[in-house]
């Protein structure tokens, strides 16, 4: 069962309010210098189980829409993202294939296995024929001892699962790298912007430290 939205705000102010900042100076760098490359200027991107915004704020992009369960999303925000409060996989107010990138970032973990199907089959709903779908997600092959430290973690999830969820729901996998990011801001992660900065350039240092997947998939029937 998924935590109710009330419930939600007390515990994400809870594990994330004191490093805020350091988490948007992380994700500043992250979108700039990595997932800048997924994502074109003109593109219309939304960010599902957005969170505190880190991603969506932080991306270029012509429009920018932010969907989480968590009223606070509305907060965090930036002025110009668009918000939508509700869940991953009743995207309503979205069209169909009238999206350019979908990003998932550490959202599966947190969502029985029939919503995480739901989430992709949305996912592939609202997508562009030449879409693509960017999933960041702990890879419990890797980090597997701290993976259930947070209380709403309830499904395992590894790059190898998450390649099978996505064929099944009409996804093909374009890019899988299995050890990316490391699990958690609060591990091995270096917090200042120059040293994340070197740690996307030593793709040898993932190798060690990374436990997070990082997958870009796109819809199986291309134009």
């Amino acid at each position: 069962m998924e935590l109710e939205p009330g419930r939600l705000q007390t515990l994400y102010a809870n594990r994330f309010g004191a490093e805020a900042e350091q988490r948007q100076d992380l994700w500043q760098v992250l979108c700039r210098d990595f997932f800048q490359a997924w994502v074109p200027p003109d593109a219309t991107v939304i960010d599902l189980g957005a969170g505190h915004c880190e991603f969506i704020n932080n991306i270029r992009a012509a429009r920018r829409v932010a969907v989480d369960l968590n009223p606070d999303v509305d907060r965090y925000a930036a002025a110009d993202v668009e918000t939508y409060v509700g869940h991953l996989d009743r995207l309503e107010p979205v069209k169909d294939e009238s999206v350019d990138v979908v990003f998932v970032s550490n959202i599966f973990e947190h969502l029985t296995r029939d919503v995480i199907l739901s989430s992709l089959v949305e996912a592939r709903r609202v997508l562009k024929p030449a879409g693509r779908l960017l999933i960041l997600q702990p890879n419990v092959r890797y980090c597997a001892r701290d993976y259930w430290q947070f209380f709403d973690h309830i499904t395992p999830v590894d790059d190898r699962a998450l390649a099978e969820a996505l064929a099944a729901t009409g996804f093909a996998v374009e890019k899988c790298i299995p050890r990316f990011l490391p699990y958690s801001t609060q591990g091995r992660l270096p917090s200042w912007p120059w040293l994340v900065r070197l740690y996307l350039r030593l793709p040898l240092a993932w190798r060690v430290l990374g436990a997070q997947a990082f997958l870009v998939a796109g819809p199986a029937t291309r134009p």
